[in-house]
């Protein structure tokens, strides 16, 4: 059983930068592979960066390559997403995801799921 709770959303302006973080309980931790994904409004839930738990090899969505940074920290049980360059299309609510899985693309290869954190870009 893995519980996730993550933080650091809020209101930035288009440009700006926010770290995610995302605090796992669980002792197999870093057996999990990572990922965030992320629901605008009125949208389906879309994949933005995971990362790997055994090498810790990154995957990052197409829409944020080269402003979002994915990393982990197994010691403490935290992952982050670092998101440089905000654009107004970033907003949404982000999620914190744990997979056993490879397709970290995939939504339905996650286990658990953290509540989500509202991020809003204004422009």
């Amino acid at each position: 059983q893995v519980q996730l709770v993550e933080s650091g959303g809020g209101l930035v302006q288009a440009g700006g930068s926010l770290r995610l973080s995302c605090a796992a309980s669980g002792r197999t931790f870093s057996t999990y592979s990572m990922g965030w994904f992320r629901q605008a409004p009125g949208k389906e839930r879309d994949f933005v960066a995971a990362i790997r738990w055994f090498d810790g090899l990154p995957f990052i969505g197409e829409s944020v390559k080269g402003r979002f940074t994915i990393s982990r920290h197994n010691p403490s049980s935290m992952v982050y997403l670092q998101m440089n360059n905000l654009k107004p299309e970033d907003t949404a609510v982000y999620y914190c995801a744990a997979s056993r899985g490879s397709n970290f693309r995939g939504e339905m290869e996650y286990d658990y799921w953290g509540q989500g954190t509202q991020v809003t870009v204004s422009s």
